[in-house]
């Protein structure tokens, strides 16, 4: 990460004392996350809803989407669309899955031109108008065991991102490159390795 744990200097107008608190809390979180705070990380810093939006009033937060913002003195990482992804969806449990995580484990050539993320299943499926075109969300409840991390960003592991995309895929060529890298890297055992073969081959017979 670019940014050092030295709180940022704040410019608010004298007396907004208030505000000066605020953005050092949220800048603690933004640290973990490529400098970006959410509306629900503002919630559980027990943060008064709307000062967010404030802070981006006064240019101290860039809105980057809904509910999601970004310090500005930040330097720009080519991972911020990932991060921003998983926080977008204001989910907990969200994570980089399917192609995607296949993508950024670097275990075939997929090149996808959408982010994939995971969350748990729910009862209605997120409908905002704010969605990105790029941004493809799936429902599964994962075990503890399926969740990762890849460069500070939740990420499914790399066995359960074959398993995923197993099931989605038009390009078994590149599942089975997938399934060889991770044997040869040692992300994935031999009987994992040969239950994933079985099953693409069985999923396109």
């Amino acid at each position: 990460m670019a940014a050092s744990r030295t709180t940022p200097q704040n410019y608010t107008e004298s007396g907004i004392v208030l505000s000066m608190t605020i953005r050092e809390q949220l800048w603690e979180v933004a640290l973990d996350q490529y400098g970006f705070v959410t509306s629900a990380d503002a919630a559980r810093l027990g943060i008064p809803e709307g000062e967010l939006p404030k802070l981006a009033a006064r240019r101290k937060l860039v809105r980057a989407t809904q509910g999601v913002y970004r310090f500005p003195e930040f330097a720009t990482n080519p991972n911020d669309q990932f991060m921003e992804a998983v926080l977008w969806t204001r989910d907990p449990l969200a994570v980089l899955s399917h192609e995607t995580a296949l993508d950024v484990y670097e275990l075939s050539d997929v090149n996808p031109n959408v982010i994939h993320v995971t969350i748990p299943k729910r009862k209605n499926p997120i409908r905002r108008t704010d969605m990105p075109e790029e941004f493809v969300i799936h429902y599964e409840d994962l075990e503890p065991g399926q969740r990762s991390w890849w460069e500070q960003i939740p990420t499914v592991t790399p066995a359960t991102a074959i398993d995923q995309t197993i099931k989605t895929t038009a390009r078994p060529d590149l599942v089975r490159q997938a399934i060889d890298q991770a044997r040869a890297r040692g992300l994935i055992n031999k009987t994992t390795a040969v239950r994933q073969r079985k099953a693409l081959k069985e999923a396109f017979s």
